[in-house]
């Protein structure tokens, strides 16, 4: 199925009401604000998602000035929002960001290969995006150690490729789960590639319940670089100079470009900000960098670990010689989650995203289900981020 409004296409890509996924891919053109009205009637169609009252305006107008000031596009784009729901922007009576209707996180594995090490001689940023496969009510109460019936619709049961060719900006393509004005991974038309993971997997709980605060949250950050960096350097300087939080679901991020550069930009719990980076593949999983520079020692995984140093050896080692999209791709399904090594955490590899960095593509195919015979994942696809 597929409709076309104006400067919105949207159709469906991956899966069916039938299956555990259903997945939309919207691309959306004009000014920021006319993307921010799209998204916006996206996420009230898929997610319900209304405007939350704010109980905090002084906050409220902090927020909306770091945005003006820091991430002009983020700020047009809530003010289409605002359009969309018919609100005065400017009041501050309503929070307009967080267009969903589910938490964000994951687990995930992510490697990144330059150009000198591909067989293609390009840049490629491969990941496995894994999550739990239930409602937000059964994944928090085990969170919190307590046992709940899963009721309601899995938190990714409904994902996005969302595209944005702006006006005055960069044109991206990014996958989120469930928030439309953030994204889990995405790369821009500088070539630019992002993707997000859990920081540290043993002391993952559930989120502060606490309002949005001034700055970045966790799953605005990837999409805040790919609207205003064109590589690795502009990156590192927007986030040494870019106020960030979590609400306690601490998050990594690989980054990297096309001419080679990578890195990993993590937090401590104290919010000291540390840069990791390598002189080859650069390979991410769910424990700190900085805390684990070395790979001969690690640990051993534990029952809270969800195998990130077993994934990391893996990865780390199948991609520390020749390399090829096609063999990433083998690396990644060799480290993917599914019945026998989730064991007994509801956690498969959700999607499988190979970026091509010169092309400035993602290659992707989605998570359908399982049956006797094994997971089911979609055909591959690809999308660019172009004008």
């Amino acid at each position: 199925m597929t409709t076309t409004t104006g400067s919105v296409r949207s159709e469906i890509v991956a899966g069916s009401t039938a299956d555990f996924m259903l997945v939309r891919h919207v691309i959306a053109s004009g000014s920021q604000a006319e993307i921010g009205r799209v998204l916006a009637e996206e996420a009230r169609s898929t997610y319900g998602w209304t405007p939350v009252p704010t109980s905090d305006r002084v906050l409220a107008r902090a927020r909306r000035r770091w945005f003006e000031r820091n991430w002009p596009q983020q700020h047009a784009r809530l003010q289409g929002v605002a359009e969309a729901v018919g609100v005065d922007y400017e009041a501050d009576a309503f929070h307009l960001d967080g267009l969903t209707g589910v938490p964000d996180g994951s687990a995930c594995s992510a490697a990144y290969c330059p150009p000198g090490s591909t067989a293609e001689g390009h840049a490629l940023l491969g990941r496995n995006y894994d999550f739990f496969t239930t409602s937000q009510a059964a994944l928090f109460a085990m969170l919190a150690g307590r046992q709940v019936e899963d009721s309601g619709p899995p938190m990714a049961a409904r994902p996005y490729v969302l595209a944005s060719v702006p006006d005055d900006g960069p044109a991206t393509t990014l996958i989120t789960m469930n928030e439309l004005d953030g994204c889990m991974e995405g790369v821009n038309e500088h070539g630019l590639a992002v993707a997000l993971l859990i920081a540290d997997s043993e002391n993952v709980s559930a989120p502060i319940d606490a309002w949005p605060q001034v700055g970045l949250a966790s799953a605005q950050l990837p999409r805040f670089l790919l609207d205003t960096c064109a590589s690795v350097e502009d990156a590192k300087a927007a986030l040494l100079d870019a106020k960030q939080y979590d609400l306690g679901t601490p998050l990594h991020y690989l980054v990297g470009d096309a001419s080679g550069a990578a890195f990993v930009w993590e937090r401590g719990p104290g919010g000291d900000e540390h840069i990791t980076e390598s002189d080859g593949a650069l390979c991410v999983t769910n424990h700190l960098l900085h805390r684990n520079p070395d790979v001969a020692a690690l640990p051993e995984d534990n029952a809270e670990s969800m195998l990130s140093y077993q994934r990391y050896r893996a990865l780390h080692g199948s991609t520390g010689g020749a390399m090829s999209a096609a063999r990433l791709r083998e690396s990644l399904d060799e480290i993917r989650f599914d019945a026998a090594t989730a064991e007994s955490y509801p956690v498969r590899t959700l999607w499988r995203t190979v970026f091509d960095l010169q092309e400035r593509s993602m290659s992707t195919h989605f998570f359908l289900g399982e049956d006797e015979t094994g997971l089911r994942y979609s055909e591959e696809m690809v999308f660019t981020a172009v004008h």
